[in-house]
């Protein structure tokens, strides 16, 4: 996974779309996706800056499917940087479901 940095030191995801997916954290963006798309009782979880992420997934739309791949990639240990109760593990498993939907 290549990345890049800001000029706040923030680290983006370098392909298309990834400072929205950034923007969001790929474990936020793959719960709140599984929740629009499979489950709605899935997604519990509150945080400040939920508006912004929504915001962020609202406009991402056209790259979804590529992010879920991505996140498909990533290491676990980057997966679990997320502040949710949710494994790398549940986290791609969602992943795979919902690209197997898509």
């Amino acid at each position: 996974m290549i990345k890049s940095y800001d000029n706040t030191n923030r680290h983006i995801f370098k392909f298309d779309g990834g400072d929205l997916l950034t923007s969001m954290g790929a474990t936020w963006f793959v719960v709140y996706k599984y929740s629009k798309t499979i489950n709605p009782l899935e997604f519990r979880w509150r945080c400040a800056t939920q508006d912004s992420r929504i915001s962020a997934y609202n406009r991402s739309g056209a790259y979804h499917k590529d992010f879920l791949k991505h996140v498909l990639e990533m290491s676990d240990s980057n997966l679990s940087k997320a502040k949710i109760d949710i494994t790398p593990t549940e986290t791609k498993q969602m992943a795979k479901e919902l690209l197997s939907r898509l």
